[in-house]
């Protein structure tokens, strides 16, 4: 039995969506054909490719996970080969995004157009993850690139420094905080402090006030960053962020704005993060030129009217 690009891509997909249902449904092919092809792959290669568990989806084994990048590259070849001879976008294919969830709607949509304009042959399918999931689907093969803050990221991932952020507090126009240029993290510690139940999310912003022998008064939780917006614009609470919208208003309409904290605190880098060696592949080696170029075109990202900056 010879080994087929058909085999390959069956593979990929099934490493990418993490099954045979969802990669037989995204290939609009059968499960049987997807698993006939796995199945013809692994007795090829004489070594199994994924762990299948039930209830839990199948995850690439360590040979897998090497195999597959292999076959990603030829792959990605054979499309390069036929859009040459098709005379169309030399940079074809699939490419699996991963993003930061409060990241996403401020940052993808840009980034993606200019990628489109330049490659339009290159079809990009878009995810968007919280901390817990980016690293692990970056591992398993079910991203092919992520743009993420450097936060609980393995350290054998290739990463892109994109643009660093300062942590700023988040405050109802009408708070008394507000008023004053700068704020301090003792002032803010007298409000109820509004944390986002997104992994490693709260802990981290916790961790920078224990940094200064500082814990808030009072916590309270909420599962999103616009929530989190929401609820601060209406004066439940105060927050601390990193993520700086343009927009200075809730969903609701209620207005917001941001104060820098007077007290020196790390930045945070956003990275563009990728196996290492898939670092230099033509997909992610023109995602990361897009993405260098939105984010450096705009040194404050975004501080504009939420906190009255320029």
């Amino acid at each position: 039995m010879k080994l087929t690009l058909r085999q390959l891509r069956y593979a990929l997909a099934v490493a990418r969506h993490g099954g045979i249902s969802a990669a037989a449904e995204r290939l609009n092919v059968s499960q049987p054909a997807v698993s006939a092809a796995v199945g013809e792959l692994e007795n090829i290669l004489g070594q199994a490719l994924f762990v299948r568990t039930r209830g839990a989806g199948m995850a690439t084994t360590p040979f897998g996970r090497q195999a597959l990048a292999q076959a990603r590259r030829t792959v990605e070849a054979a499309m390069a080969l036929e859009g040459l001879a098709n005379g169309a976008d030399a940079l074809a294919g699939e490419l699996a995004l991963g993003c930061f969830e409060d990241l996403a709607p401020y940052c993808l949509p840009p980034v993606l157009r200019a990628l489109r304009e330049r490659h339009p042959s290159l079809r990009v399918e878009v995810r968007e993850c919280g901390f817990d999931l980016i690293g692990p689907q970056l591992l398993q093969g079910g991203l092919d690139a992520a743009i993420s803050y450097d936060l609980a990221l393995p350290p054998t991932l290739a990463l892109t420094e994109l643009r660093t952020l300062a942590p700023h507090a988040l405050l109802a126009v009408d708070h008394p905080l507000a008023q004053t240029e700068k704020v301090m993290l003792k002032e803010l510690c007298e409000w109820p402090l509004l944390l986002t139940e997104q992994a490693h999310s709260g802990p981290h912003f916790l961790d920078l006030l224990r940094m200064h022998g500082l814990r808030p008064a009072r916590l309270e939780s909420v599962r999103s960053f616009e929530l989190q917006r929401g609820m601060v614009a209406h004066g439940l609470g105060v927050a601390i962020a990193y993520t700086r919208p343009s927009g200075d208003h809730s969903y609701d309409g209620r207005p917001l704005t941001l104060r820098p904290i007077a007290e020196p605190l790390p930045e945070q880098r956003i990275v563009l993060a990728c196996l290492r060696e898939r670092a230099e592949t033509p997909a992610i080696a023109a995602l990361r030129e897009r993405a260098l170029d939105w984010f450096s075109a705009r040194p404050a990202f975004g501080v504009g009217a939420a906190g009255n900056d320029t």
